[in-house]
């Protein structure tokens, strides 16, 4: 399964954010319920809308942003009016996350170790030949 459609954990995300600043200015549990509480906004989508978020919870969205884990985009429309409306969205930038999880053996530590058995085989071995 490739990353951008793998579920994201608590756990990777967790682990992303203590890789991604220094240990010593977060402790392990409250990277952990940081974690969660992002997650819990996004479920299981990879985008949410900004203006779900008060205040308190888009700092912390700010955060994980300087840190390279989460990016912003906005898209505009125009209203019935002639109005123009900005509509702001959150992403994980899993890319990111996923690079920040890997162990030293380049697996990634969400993978419950058990290995990519498709990593290794070959692209032709998926062409049926004609005989």
């Amino acid at each position: 399964m490739s990353k951008e459609h793998r579920i994201l954990t608590v756990e990777d995300l967790t682990q992303a954010i203590l890789n991604s600043i220094d240990r010593e200015d977060m402790e392990a549990e409250a990277a952990r319920h940081m974690a969660n509480h992002v997650l819990n906004f996004f479920g299981f989508n990879d985008s949410i809308i900004d203006n779900i978020l008060e205040p308190e919870d888009r700092d912390a969205f700010y955060m994980l942003e300087d840190l390279g884990l989460l990016q912003t985009e906005r898209e505009e429309t125009t209203l019935y009016d002639g109005r123009e409306w900005r509509i702001h969205y959150w992403m994980f930038r899993k890319d990111r996350i996923y690079e920040l999880v890997k162990d030293e053996d380049g697996a990634a530590e969400g993978t419950g170790g058990v290995a990519d058995v498709y990593a290794e085989v070959p692209d032709d071995i998926w062409s049926r030949s004609q005989q």
